[in-house]
């Protein structure tokens, strides 16, 4: 096994949404035990950042990546409007995916302009430059089930050669479908993180490294938020966010490949 240190980023702001968890901070007390879940299921965000006409046209998978970029923009402190951005999606959205092959089996005439322009992978990406009047860079990238620990990777590689700050979204919602017999994903769950090079007080610093030569599987603890969202396809982040949630100094492997594993050794500044 070799490893290979990628460098250090900080977590300036920190973003959540699932429909029990609205926020980071409410999900961060229901991790650390200080909270139960919300009661009422919300069925998707509202996401303030966007106009009305872009919020109706905007699919769940949008909702869900503007909702937590927003929150964590927020935490930062920092521009939305200026800061590069990575948006990372296992499947993306499967449930146009679902009517797209539905619809031009049946009726191909009847195809949804629209639903078709929501349907690439880089759509909640492109709906943030539009809500944010930004021009700054973005990436959208999946790497199936390494897709959480792709785009950390990712965006860490942004932040270390060219400084910051780099907002990291990610983002899935449930299969749909003939797909759901192939793929499986449930519930809705969208995480997001800006990653700075400055430090501020109490944010969280994390030092990446590839170790190569050895895969991993993520085993999430019995803990209210991890059985809650276990079927969703972005699951294994949840140990690395509960980390975050608990503080102190803690190292989370995330799976990266066949034969690779990303490190992340977590602390909390003074």
């Amino acid at each position: 096994m070799t490893a290979t240190s990628i460098g250090r980023a900080n977590i300036t702001g920190v973003g959540f949404w699932s429909t029990r968890l609205p926020d980071w901070e409410f999900t961060r007390a229901v991790m650390r035990g200080e909270a139960a879940l919300a009661e009422n299921e919300q069925s998707r965000p509202t996401p303030a950042l966007l106009a009305p006409n872009e919020r109706r046209r905007a699919p769940d998978t949008v909702a869900l990546a503007i909702e937590a970029a927003s929150q964590a923009c927020r935490a930062a402190n920092c521009e939305p409007s200026e800061v590069r951005s990575v948006f990372a999606s296992t499947y993306g959205d499967l449930a146009i995916s679902d009517y797209l092959c539905a619809t031009l089996a049946a009726t191909p005439t009847l195809l949804s302009p629209t639903k078709f322009h929501n349907s690439v992978h880089n759509a909640a990406a492109g709906y943030w430059t539009i809500g944010t009047r930004s021009r700054a860079a973005y990436t959208a990238i999946s790497a199936g089930a390494d897709t959480f620990a792709a785009g950390l990777l990712e965006a860490a590689t942004q932040l270390i050669c060219d400084e910051g700050p780099v907002l990291y979204v990610c983002y899935d919602i449930e299969t749909q479908g003939p797909l759901a017999t192939m793929i499986s994903s449930r519930g809705l769950l969208a995480a997001a993180l800006v990653l700075d090079t400055a430090t501020t007080q109490g944010c969280t610093t994390i030092d990446l490294q590839v170790l190569s030569g050895e895969a991993i599987e993520t085993k999430l603890h019995s803990t209210t938020v991890a059985n809650y969202l276990r079927h969703n396809a972005l699951a294994n982040a949840i140990p690395f966010f509960e980390a975050i949630a608990a503080g102190g100094r803690q190292a989370i492997d995330l799976p990266l490949g066949s034969d690779c594993t990303l490190r992340t050794s977590l602390s909390v500044s003074d």
